[in-house]
């Protein structure tokens, strides 16, 4: 029995030590293998700075010239030997510089009746498409139609002039005619774009020379009152960069600004537009930014290419300008008419047979071509100056 007893002993003992020996093990591995494996930390997120918003700018640059007011000289002179007229020879000095422009506008005086209806002169005249196809050659996608003279040729040359317009609209914007009233409430809510750029472009005329629209169809010719400017402003004024306005306005040669003129370039800035291109008087007249700077207002641009004789009209204006577009970090949106640059222009005919007709920038000009033509410049530059004298002179489409 004290045996047992003694090997019960030996047992417990041994147990206990195998029990303190493997405590120990544990501890020690433990030890170990949190040395082998540290505990891993999460990696730091590295937050990227975010670039700080710049300002976005946009520009267009636009060319503009006056009236093609097309006498039978100068149809006559484009006449080719199998009834059909080419008029681009006339503009071929004009080209260079419009086609390199973003936008380039002129003013359809006389209506593009077609010569199914005759082609006709003063003081009802008529001309043939192919006028607009030189305009359109030579760069030109901006036109004014509202004049004195839509209804020369009654509503049927509304229709015919139209309907040519329409065929070019992939390539030309134009307003001041339509052929129905839901014609002219679509387009005249039309807001096209140029590099970035949203416009809006009006046509209306003050004149008429008594040759009024049926009743019903006053949509045929654009005419001018401050209540339809403003409701086609209002259409578009939240929605565009720039409200552009041809005026057909003022007094004939007429080198100075009448009081109309004034007060309704006043109240066309006051509704938001901020660039005024005038047009009738047939020569050049005054330019100038109204409204504390808000509108720049060219109150005539004279004649591009005519038959009239004397200097002051077959002298016209050429003027562009920089439409600037800038998106500020705030996303606010400033829009500024900019950087304008005149130059004139002079219509040239041999008078003995109404023969080559062609427009010459002046600084293209010799003696031979027009005999005094350097103070002729000096004259008419005075007369455009007059109110804004910070002009700058020269164009080139560059």
């Amino acid at each position: 029995m004290a045996k047992r007893k003694v090997k019960l002993k030996k047992k417990a003992k041994g147990l206990v030590l195998f029990v303190l020996i493997a405590l120990v093990g544990l501890c020690v591995y433990g030890t170990y293998n949190n040395r082998q494996e540290p505990k891993k930390e999460e990696p730091k997120k590295v937050v990227k700075k975010e670039k700080p918003k710049e300002p976005k700018e946009y520009n267009a640059r636009l060319f503009m010239v006056g009236d093609a007011l097309i006498h039978d000289g100068v149809y006559n002179d484009a006449k080719n030997g199998d009834g059909s007229y080419d008029f681009k020879p006339m503009l071929e000095l004009l080209k260079p510089i419009a086609s390199k422009y973003d936008l380039a506008y002129y003013n359809q005086e006389t209506i593009l009746g077609g010569t199914e209806l005759g082609l006709s002169n003063y003081p009802r005249f008529n001309s043939p498409y192919e006028v607009g196809d030189a305009f359109i050659d030579a760069g030109f996608n901006l036109v004014s139609l509202a004049t004195n003279h839509t209804m020369d040729k009654n509503e049927q040359g509304v229709i015919n002039s139209v309907n040519y317009w329409k065929k070019h609209k992939d390539k030309v914007v134009y307003s001041g005619q339509w052929i129905s009233a839901e014609e002219r409430e679509a387009e005249t809510a039309e807001i096209h774009e140029k590099n970035g750029i949203k416009y809006a472009f009006f046509s209306y005329t003050t004149w008429t020379n008594g040759l009024e629209t049926p009743s019903g169809k006053e949509y045929l010719n654009n005419v001018y009152s401050d209540e339809k400017a403003a409701a086609d402003i209002a259409k578009v004024k939240d929605k565009v960069d720039i409200i552009m306005v041809a005026m057909h306005w003022g007094t004939e040669y007429s080198l100075g600004v009448d009081s109309s003129q004034d007060r309704i370039a006043k109240f066309l800035s006051e509704q938001g537009v901020q660039l005024i291109i005038g047009a009738h008087p047939h020569v050049v007249e005054p330019v100038e930014y109204i409204n504390d700077g808000k509108t720049f207002v060219i109150y005539s641009l004279g004649n591009i290419i005519s038959d009239q004789e004397g200097n002051e009209r077959l002298t016209g204006l050429m003027m562009s300008v920089n439409i600037k577009k800038v998106v500020n970090v705030d996303d606010t949106v400033t829009v500024t008419v900019e950087d304008p640059h005149a130059e004139l222009s002079y219509t040239k005919s041999y008078y003995r047979g109404k023969r080559n007709f062609k427009v010459y920038p002046y600084p293209q000009l010799n003696d031979s071509l027009l005999n005094g033509y350097q103070s002729l410049h000096e004259k008419y530059k005075g007369v455009v100056s007059e109110r804004y004298p910070e002009l700058q002179w020269g164009i080139t489409g560059e």
